[in-house]
């Protein structure tokens, strides 16, 4: 696998003000690659892709390859709903020095099954770096089927899927059908023990901000053949990704490294940070696993 069993999809801290806090994107890097993370994901949903400007997102593709110094590998979210866009920004983003590209399913249009694979062939066709596709119909209002996943895998730069539609019907029938030099990776931290065991090979994580080293556990004891310690480790972390998520993320995750001092809780509208009862939860869930 190219990009290892862990990969981090990275929170891009902020200020107050909105504007990126370049002083704790450097401390988050040092942070993830200290826990674990083979790979971090830039400008994906976690890190609030939506409301980063395109400039914003080579400023922190530049600012990634010239801080972690190939300490990690760098995938750079480039993928949007216009072909024509997310073709243009992935050969912009491809001289950033970047390791790989994700390009995520277009959302808002809802492209039929041969649009979604035109789209993809039309980025795959002009970048010269690895891709990962990433399916997520909670977030896009679209689902790739299995047989369109797999027939996009078929092209010569896709080297990874992040599957997160949470059907484990759909992975099972998808690690069947993959290409052996593809790898497929959860993009569901509360699935990943299942989705490891209907083939994944691993995880595009968000709670590895938290708990990095666990889940790289869980996933080398699993493989290991120790089932029984995987499935321990899934059942002490759920409790922490359940409130990770339980409102628009990364909402609750910034405020959990806000109270580890890795980075301030600021979020760009409309997402907005947790109330009182939120925190609470937040809180009492990392008090659970002594990360308090």
């Amino acid at each position: 696998m190219k990009f290892g069993r862990l990969m981090t999809a990275m929170v891009t801290p902020m200020n107050a003000d909105g504007a990126i806090d370049w002083n704790s994107v450097g401390s988050m890097m040092d942070h993830l690659i200290a826990t674990g993370t083979e790979t971090i994901v830039l400008a994906g949903t976690t890190g609030e892709s939506s409301t980063l400007t395109e400039a914003e997102k080579l400023e922190l593709f530049r600012f990634a390859v010239k801080h972690t110094q190939n300490r990690v590998q760098l995938i750079a979210g480039t993928g949007s709903n216009n072909t024509a866009a997310s073709v243009r920004f992935t050969q912009v983003a491809a001289d950033t020095g970047v390791d790989g590209i994700m390009a995520v399913t277009p959302y808002y249009n809802k492209p039929s099954q041969e649009g979604l694979y035109q789209h993809f062939r039309a980025i795959a066709e002009i970048t010269a770096l690895p891709l990962m596709i990433y399916n997520v119909p909670p977030r896009t209002g679209v689902n790739m089927s299995a047989v369109t996943m797999a027939r996009i895998a078929a092209l010569e730069q896709v080297v990874a899927v992040k599957e997160a539609s949470g059907d484990l019907v759909q992975t099972t029938e998808l690690a069947s059908m993959l290409p052996e030099e593809v790898a497929l990776y959860s993009g569901v931290d509360e699935l990943l023990l299942p989705y490891l065991a209907v083939g994944a090979d691993g995880v595009v994580s968000v709670v590895s901000h938290l708990v990095g080293k666990e889940m790289k556990e869980m996933m080398d004891t699993y493989f290991a053949g120790d089932v029984k310690r995987a499935r321990q480790l899934h059942q002490e972390l759920l409790p922490l990704v359940q409130a990770t998520f339980m409102t628009s993320s990364p909402a609750p995750l910034k405020y959990a490294l806000s109270l580890k001092g890795v980075c301030a809780p600021h979020l760009r509208l409309p997402i907005v940070e947790l109330t009182e009862d939120e925190a609470f939860e937040m809180k009492r869930a990392m008090k659970s696993l002594q990360l308090l």
